[in-house]
């Protein structure tokens, strides 16, 4: 399978596998909830679970590639405020995992990037 062709399934397994671990393990996604949004931080642990489901279905399938893959952009930025939660409030914590909080900042501009990489090779798809 040429490179191009696997960036998009990397992408959704990628999707599948924060999803899932939205349902599996949500106390640790709770945490990073910024406490601005209205109502239980679980709800929107579960609603960001469903959302990266499907968002990984819809990356997954060519014909609707390109939708998914802007889409996941735009959530990538839009959970960047999650991340900042999570930084914020591990400023304590041991250094590995104050290092893993930070880290994640700025490794959302690449996920962004491939996102919209992904939705510009499923142009012609549709």
């Amino acid at each position: 399978m040429p490179r191009s062709e696997r960036s998009p399934l990397l992408l959704a397994g990628l999707l599948a596998t924060a999803g899932v671990a939205h349902f599996a393990v949500p106390r640790q996604f709770d945490a990073t909830i910024p406490r601005a949004l209205p109502g239980a931080p679980r709800t929107w642990t579960y609603a960001s679970g469903v959302a990266e489901l499907a968002l990984a279905a819809g990356v997954a399938l060519p014909r609707t590639r390109r939708a998914a893959a802007l889409a996941t952009a735009a959530f990538f930025v839009g959970v960047f405020p999650a991340n900042v939660q999570m930084a914020v409030d591990w400023r304590h914590r041991p250094a590995p995992l104050k290092a893993a909080a930070l880290a994640r900042l700025p490794l959302q501009v690449p996920l962004v990037l491939w996102a919209r990489g992904v939705a510009r090779s499923g142009k012609g798809q549709s």
